[in-house]
């Protein structure tokens, strides 16, 4: 055995120092976003850039955080990320079960529909989702931003729970209807929590895309800024004569703060969901 592990340790090692390679490359815009969030305004503008600071500075927070409205913007962007996350995740569960667990005509084509939906560019429906916006009377309302992301949430939702709802043995189900258990009771008590590591796993990259947006934030809300979400409080810090680098720096770190806590919250059941996901 020991020859062996003399063999292999050497490819181990190799395995993880690309490991950490990858993952210091990935790291390393989320250190320089906050790095520069912290620097004085001298050193953000300096033609010779340090990877580090002798002399942090909150001034660029302080600004992000005395920006009127912000603490609104933040709340719109909860708010419109939570709606999304909850809505996708119980559509798309009780669509997989539907899909899954039963037989009707044009099921595949259904499926198949949902594949197509994933090809198609947001940037090419943003008019015509426009449009429907205006019709429905939801612009300049943060129902303009739950719907479609909604819809663009539930492909992927559904084709990954589908895995998860088709690996509960069927034979389960019959038990539970022998022990008197109703469709209803089997669903929520029995197959939820069974596939609810695939929910959690959809359920991050919905909040991270929706979280995120920009593109329907500035499409949809028009006049009505205090619909607005967090991502156009950034437009703040662009001016025409000079960028406020520090102060875009120190909103993007504020952004991305609850999609880390978010993610730390969820990390076990997302690698069992993923996990799940890739045996089926």
């Amino acid at each position: 055995m020991s020859p062996i592990r003399r063999v292999h340790r050497p490819w181990r090692l190799a395995a993880e120092a690309t490991a950490l390679l990858v993952a210091a490359v990935v790291a390393f815009p989320l250190y320089w976003m906050a790095l520069s969030a912290l620097k004085p305004a001298g050193e953000i503008q300096s033609t010779n850039p340090r990877p580090w600071t002798l002399s942090p500075s909150l001034d660029s927070f302080r600004r992000v955080f005395e920006q009127q409205d912000f603490g609104r913007y933040f709340l719109n962007s909860l708010l419109v990320a939570s709606a999304v996350v909850v809505a996708s995740a119980l559509i798309a569960f009780l669509a997989a079960t539907a899909v899954t667990r039963f037989r009707f005509r044009l099921r595949t084509t259904l499926l198949v529909m949902f594949l197509v939906a994933q090809m198609v560019p947001i940037e090419a429906l943003t008019i015509p989702l426009f449009f429907l916006m205006r019709d429905l009377g939801q612009l300049n309302t943060l129902g303009s931003l739950i719907l479609p992301h909604i819809a663009f949430s539930l492909p992927f939702a559904i084709w990954m729970l589908r895995g998860f709802v088709k690996a509960v043995p069927e034979v389960l189900e019959e038990a539970a209807y022998i022990d008197g258990a109703s469709r209803t009771r089997f669903l929520w008590q029995i197959l939820f929590p069974l596939v609810f590591p695939g929910l959690v796993a959809t359920s991050v990259f919905s909040f991270i895309s929706t979280w995120n947006d920009f593109l329907f934030a500035k499409s949809f809300i028009i006049s009505d800024t205090s619909q607005s979400t967090l991502p156009m409080a950034l437009l703040v810090f662009f001016k025409p004569d000079e960028n406020d680098w520090g102060g875009i720096m120190a909103a993007s770190t504020v952004m991305t703060i609850p999609v880390l806590v978010f993610f730390v919250l969820v990390q076990r059941r997302l690698v069992s969901g993923l996990g799940g996901a890739v045996k089926d």
